[in-house]
């Protein structure tokens, strides 16, 4: 008898504690930065694909790309991210049209809107991200004045 009420009472918190009907994790919400993340890799193709269709412009835009490109690699670390491999970091962008000064006119507006977003984004993040933050809106207020 005493064996049995031992058993019992060590069974009780097992049972009362949903060890066995536990409720899945709800799936985890997405970063915060994972749109800058994506943005900072569009204009990174958005280059890529200026320069390979005007490479008369590729002292100008190389290191405005390669800029893009580390940045993406920091937010991916920051994020948690997937890295972006040197091969695959940034997804196919289409051809631009028109001329290289019209070229140019489109990766200025897709800089400014860089930039802003990277700005918004330092605004609203905690202290420990403001710093890399800044530096990516700063750095894409320069690459205003490179695709000018």
């Amino acid at each position: 008898m005493l064996r049995a009420t031992l058993l019992a009472v060590a069974a009780y918190p097992l049972a009362g504690c949903d060890l066995f009907e536990s409720e899945p994790e709800p799936a985890a919400s997405p970063d915060p930065l994972a749109p800058l993340l994506a943005e900072t890799l569009d204009l990174a193709a958005r280059h890529e694909a200026a320069i390979a269709a005007y490479p008369e412009l590729a002292d100008r835009l190389t290191p405005v790309l390669e800029a893009h490109r580390q940045h993406a690699t920091d937010l991916a670390k920051l994020t948690g991210a997937a890295p972006p491999s040197a091969a695959s970091s940034t997804p196919a962008a289409a051809a631009p049209a028109g001329d290289a000064k019209a070229t140019l006119a489109a990766l200025r507006a897709a800089e400014q809107q860089g930039q802003k977003t990277a700005a918004d984004a330092c605004l609203a993040a905690p202290a420990e991200r403001a710093a890399l933050l800044g530096s990516i809106s700063a750095a894409r207020a320069t690459h205003l004045e490179v695709v000018r």
